[in-house]
């Protein structure tokens, strides 16, 4: 009998939810093929099965959210007798089961199979020293994701003081935000239930019941389609980011008609020769790698009163695809040339929309560039990535007229901006971060860099 359990995605990852099973009880399935789909808080994916066989038992329902470790199924092996599964009762949606174990971490994909590996001994690790000074307030509320963990921080805040009201007690990134809000001042938490016998002479007074949603007020020919679980996380984040960052704007415009000449030119041979298409996207990462390296509070975080400046540079790409948007990040772009930019934004970008990412891929940014230009946008202001300063907008390069050497001429032009946090830049810093990308992409001769 082969076990599996909810995977392990990522290193800060410790829960994840069942969004849709693809195999039900009594179905058969060969090796690799996908059993159920997941969500993270950072990606979503399916789960393939380790062995040939027949599901023999599900243990999760979908919609249910429950630690890394937690044995969600039970597959028989073909050719092994079908063996009952242990009665164990299906979590609530909603629900975790705190006593699981973790995943060993050599496991792929966090399957393994129970009576063949023993439960490893995990570490302590700083988020389980954070969550042991989390009082108990409820079966989930030791599980603190790593966006709650970091805006404490950021904001001084204690989470003893904050009352979770997520399912089991658990403090969601809302509760902190609402702390955040309303200056720091932090909501009454519920008291710590001790261990003496209740009196049992003495009613509990019953809890007042949940007050019901407001109807949803429709027009003529109105329709009310549900948020879905992408869509809740991005608005979470981009909400986060708007109440916890000091948000400021720049705009330089950039003559980029040699790199369009350039690319023109060489564009197909590159093709030919490297497989991937070339775009001037890797030309402006390179670009601003330099200028990230030449600032280097533009490539840093705020962690309470201090400012990391970051050694090397993982440069977040925002990537659209079918659920919303996501950035999957270029871990140590600094030490790529241009062909190397051009194929990892491919591989990542086409991974991106096939939602073949892990939640490794889609952390540890540095800085972040988004790209509207190619749906037509001229000038954009993007939200900050969090925990990143600022995020680069590249838009679409057109022709204007413009004036050079006192004649009037035509070029192909385009708006790079940045938006930054003023808490850590200020106006002049950001300009003349822009100003280096500029030269840069005005200056550079790329084609040697091309491999061509």
């Amino acid at each position: 009998m082969t076990s599996i359990q909810m995977p392990q995605l990522g290193e800060t990852i410790v829960e994840g939810t069942i969004l849709k099973w693809l195999k039900h009880e009594g179905d058969a399935v060969v090796r690799d093929e996908a059993l159920f789909e997941i969500s993270t808080d950072k990606v979503d994916t399916e789960v393939p099965s380790p062995v040939a066989g027949t599901v023999t038992k599900i243990l999760v329902d979908e919609g249910a959210t429950v630690p890394v470790g937690t044995i969600v199924m039970e597959v028989a092996e073909e050719g092994a007798p079908a063996v009952a599964a242990a009665p164990v009762a299906p979590a609530p949606a909603g629900a975790a089961a705190a006593d699981a174990p973790p995943a060993p971490a050599a496991e792929p994909v966090g399957v393994v199979v129970a009576s063949s590996i023993p439960a490893p001994v995990a570490p302590v690790s700083q988020p389980a020293q954070v969550a042991a000074s989390v009082p108990d307030r409820g079966p989930r509320s030791q599980i603190l994701s790593p966006l709650v963990r970091r805006l404490a921080r950021e904001h001084s805040l204690d989470l003893g003081q904050i009352a979770g009201t997520g399912t089991g007690g658990r403090i969601t990134k809302n509760d902190v935000l609402a702390v955040i809000a309303s200056g720091g001042k932090t909501a009454a938490a519920p008291a710590v239930a001790t261990a003496t016998a209740p009196d049992l002479g003495t009613a509990e007074p019953a809890a007042p019941p949940a007050a019901a949603a407001p109807p949803i007020q429709l027009g003529v020919g109105d329709e009310a389609v549900p948020m879905t679980h992408i869509r809740r996380a991005i608005a979470e984040h981009m909400l986060a980011s708007t109440q916890a960052t000091a948000r400021a704007w720049t705009l330089v415009e950039v003559n980029v008609d040699h790199l369009v000449r350039l690319r023109e030119r060489v564009k197909d041979d590159f093709e030919r020769k490297h497989g991937v298409k070339l775009t001037y996207l890797p030309m402006v990462v390179r670009a601003t790698v330099d200028a990230l390296q030449a600032f280097p509070d533009v490539n840093a975080r705020l962690d309470g009163e201090n400012i990391v400046r970051h050694r090397l540079v993982n440069m977040g790409i925002a990537v659209s695809y079918d659920a919303g948007l996501i950035v999957p990040v270029i871990k140590g772009v600094d030490g790529m040339n241009t062909v190397g930019v051009a194929r990892a934004i491919a591989d990542l970008a086409a991974r991106a929309r096939a939602h073949q990412l892990t939640p490794d891929e889609v952390q540890g940014a540095t800085f972040t560039i988004t790209n509207p230009g190619p749906y037509g946008s001229v000038a954009s202001v993007p939200i900050i990535n969090q925990p990143n300063v600022g995020i680069l907008s590249f838009d679409a390069i057109v022709k204007r007229a413009v004036v050079v050497d006192d004649a009037i001429a035509i070029r192909s032009m385009v708006n790079i901006s940045m938006s930054w946090d003023h808490r850590v830049i200020d106006g002049e810093l950001a300009t003349r971060f822009l100003a280096r990308v500029r030269q840069n992409l005005e200056t550079w001769d790329f084609a040697e860099d091309l491999g061509l």
